[in-house]
């Protein structure tokens, strides 16, 4: 069963269209992210989804509760972390979830004024806002934006645990790294239409076999870019060995999804 499927969205603004027929499908249960460059059309569609957009064909069906963490969002100055909380639980009519709040630092926010928070901290207590209600479907927007380290791998692990709980994550993201490590399924928008929508690894069977092969010598380190390997590593060794440059050490890995990304949005 999906947990959230769209036919045939379009919306305009004035003599520009921007959504030109979205067609997309999200599995119950996935974490799934929705990519596309600057102007593609991905806060429209998220937007209209969430319901904070009118659009103006198509049909959207949602099964399920949603909570929705928005890339910008903004609390009264003075309002502390708690206050915020409670305040929100009780319009939602449910009761504060102690465990939620520990597990994503917001309890350590407890008396801090929301003018005082970093951009890390408003974060999470946007999330920990966007989960007060218990939804089945949660849309997070740039989640990890202005986060440390620390405080990204502590949001990917609870991101993972919301997964396990059976809740559907809808994550639209810039961070291609991010996305490949958490996400079960991607679509890719350009141009207001889904021009790719499946697994990374569906993504690389469609953009072709790309590589990378980094090879160091004493002269330095060169990188090579290649869709054979096979011919492609032969040619490379050969290159160095009419040269007499003896190879230190050779790395090959696949492309990363950036790399496809970049290469489908260019029509490559």
């Amino acid at each position: 069963m999906d947990a959230l499927c769209v036919k045939n969205l379009q919306k305009s603004y004035g003599k520009k269209t921007v959504l030109k027929g979205i067609d997309l499908c999200v599995p119950k249960g996935n974490i799934f992210a929705l990519l596309g460059v600057n102007g593609a059309g991905k806060t429209t569609t998220l937007e209209c989804i969430e319901g904070l957009r009118k659009y103006d064909s198509g049909n959207i069906e949602i099964n399920g509760r949603i909570g929705i963490q928005l890339q910008s969002a903004s609390l009264p100055a003075y309002i502390k972390g708690m206050e915020a909380v409670r305040l929100f639980a009780k319009w939602n009519r449910v009761s504060v979830d102690t465990a939620m709040l520990t597990a994503l630092g917001v309890s350590d926010l407890a008396n801090k004024q929301y003018q005082g928070m970093s951009t890390g901290q408003k974060r999470r207590l946007h999330l920990a806002l966007a989960l007060i209600r218990n939804p089945d479907i949660v849309f997070l927007d740039e989640p990890t934006a202005g986060l440390d380290v620390e405080g990204r791998i502590s949001l990917h692990k609870y991101i993972r645990t919301l997964k396990a709980e059976g809740k559907t994550i809808l994550l639209a993201s810039h961070d291609m790294a991010e996305v490949e490590s958490l996400c079960d399924n991607i679509a890719i928008l350009k141009d207001g239409q889904i021009v790719f929508a499946g697994t990374v690894e569906q993504l690389t069977k469609t953009v072709g076999k790309h590589y990378n092969i980094c090879v160091k010598t004493e002269q330095g380190t060169e990188t090579f870019e290649a869709d054979d390997i096979g011919e492609s590593l032969i040619s490379i060794l050969k290159g160095y060995q009419d040269k007499n440059v003896d190879i230190l050490d050779i790395q090959v890995d696949r492309g990363s999804l950036e790399q496809h990304f970049v290469k489908i949005t260019r029509g490559e």
